[in-house]
């Protein structure tokens, strides 16, 4: 599909324009299919860390099908808020909302082992963090400053590595296998494998969309291995599928309402960092699409859609909502503008999300097989984080702050319990090693002179100081 059979150059780069349907439509599912693992793919990780996910024998294991159809549903409602604008609410702009890696080491401690009845502190939190993350949009061009690349940077490498253990977990056999002869099997890591193998065979050596949803391709060539290896049975498929219903409206308040002081702070922390992430990208879309800055207007109307779509997501049972920054790189590689074509893909997710049948369909895919793909994201995450790192001037003072705020933070994930005497709410925020990372990093940023002399650091660097000045120019 050329861009010129779409409209003019100037029509691709007006965020108004409203190419052909015949067009615009499969523009938009394009959309989705480059987010859609990323979206689902939380929901799936929080119901396995309570103990009704994959793998597992309980009673409760349906519900995950219910989380599953409100990440499709309320991704479009949010992305919906984004392109097609509520009052101030919206950018205005081809925004992809989706569900959020950023909070799933807030969530994942909340919910471990307590099954069903963890959620609801859980959406307790997302609710109000949500109105926090709004409230944001107010001052958020005030507050940058404060999160320069080598914060935002550590806290994105922070996020990855909390998750990474998820993947190889999962990939061996999911945690309720651990212990027994199956975990680790050559079988479940060859599945896995194939999944990895296919998704970089794609990333690196196709183009266009098979490159853009190398993931999604890859989970399917694992799901077709499933099947050869007899890991997955058309019996099971069909089962799942016959027991899903066609059709199905959200419930509010499915899991219940509960305010929980480590959930609430969670949340509300973690939506400051990720109003930055959505500015990164609203300006990344601006500039990579229509050539020019991001408006004030845009920045904090994308915050305020932001909030609300998550605080209208927790209320009926789905997780927190941001832009996706996969789709920033879409519209750069199609140079379509148009603010309408993804809203196709956003009507296109709320109909998926209305059809229980589709997350009947993802709920069968074996977790070895998914834990490919997790891998593959989660090792993305961490990788981003490097490249945000990549741009800070790594002077002896910025060497230091990102020491003791990566050491402390991944220090208390690795052994949460060194922090077993403290109340439980500290507990929490603090075994999640993103928050003390985050926060560490953002105090010491604030309040550290500029300069520290290279003696400073060499007496406990054990002959690997570096000397690394990162994309800035030196001092």
């Amino acid at each position: 599909m050329s861009n010129a059979s779409i409209g003019s150059p100037e029509q691709l780069r007006d965020p108004n324009y409203t190419p052909p349907l015949a067009k615009a439509i499969p523009l938009g599912i394009q959309h989705v299919l480059a987010m859609f693992v990323s979206n689902v793919t939380p929901a799936i990780i929080v119901a396995g860390a309570a103990g009704f996910g994959f793998g597992s024998n309980s009673p409760d294991f349906p519900e995950l099908l219910y989380l599953i159809q409100m990440s499709m549903l309320f991704a479009g409602v949010a992305t919906l808020l984004q392109t097609i604008t509520l009052g101030p609410v919206g950018a205005g702009l081809p925004i992809v909302q989706g569900t959020s890696f950023a909070f799933l080491p807030i969530m994942i401690p909340l919910v471990a082992g307590k099954g069903v009845d963890g959620l609801a502190a859980v959406f307790g939190g997302v609710i109000i963090g949500g109105m926090f993350h709004a409230v944001l949009g107010l001052f958020i061009g005030k507050i940058r400053f404060a999160l320069p690349p080598l914060v935002t940077g550590l806290v994105v490498t922070m996020i990855g590595l909390s998750l990474v253990k998820v993947g190889i977990q999962y990939a061996a056999g999911g945690v309720p296998a651990i212990g027994t002869p199956e975990y680790g099997s050559l079988l479940n890591w060859s599945a896995a494998l194939v999944v990895i193998f296919v998704t970089l065979g794609l990333k690196f050596y196709a183009r266009g969309m098979l490159s853009v949803s190398a993931v999604l391709l890859g989970l399917i060539a694992g799901y077709i291995y499933a099947l050869m290896t007899g890991m997955l049975t058309f019996d099971t498929i069909a089962s799942s599928w016959s027991n899903a219903s066609a059709f199905a409206l959200p419930q509010p308040f499915k899991y219940g309402f509960e305010i929980s002081a480590a959930a609430v702070i969670g949340f509300c922390l973690m939506g400051f960092v990720s109003a930055i992430e959505t500015v990164g990208d609203v300006t990344g879309i601006t500039k990579g699409g229509a050539g020019r800055d991001a408006t004030d207007k845009e920045i904090s109307g994308a915050t305020y859609a932001d909030g609300l779509g998550s605080t209208v997501a927790g209320l009926f049972g789905a997780f927190p909502n941001t832009s996706f920054s996969q789709n920033v790189g879409l519209i750069a590689m199609t140079g379509v503008m148009s603010r309408h074509v993804v809203t196709c893909g956003a009507v296109f997710l709320i109909i998926c999300g209305l059809v229980p049948k589709v997350g009947g369909l993802i709920r069968t895919v074996p977790i070895e097989v998914l834990g490919g793909g997790v891998i593959v994201m989660f090792g993305m995450v961490v990788a981003a984080g490097v490249s945000m790192l990549s741009d800070v001037n790594w002077n002896r003072r910025n060497m230091v702050i990102f020491a003791i705020a990566l050491t402390i933070g991944l220090g208390l994930k690795l052994d949460p319990g060194a922090l077993q005497h403290m109340p439980d709410t500290a507990r929490i925020l603090l075994t999640t090693g993103l928050l003390p990372a985050a926060a560490i990093a953002i105090v010491l940023n604030l309040i550290l002179p500029d300069e520290l002399s290279e003696e400073a650091t060499e007496e406990v660097s054990g002959g690997m100081a570096g000397h690394g000045k990162g994309s800035l120019p030196a001092e």
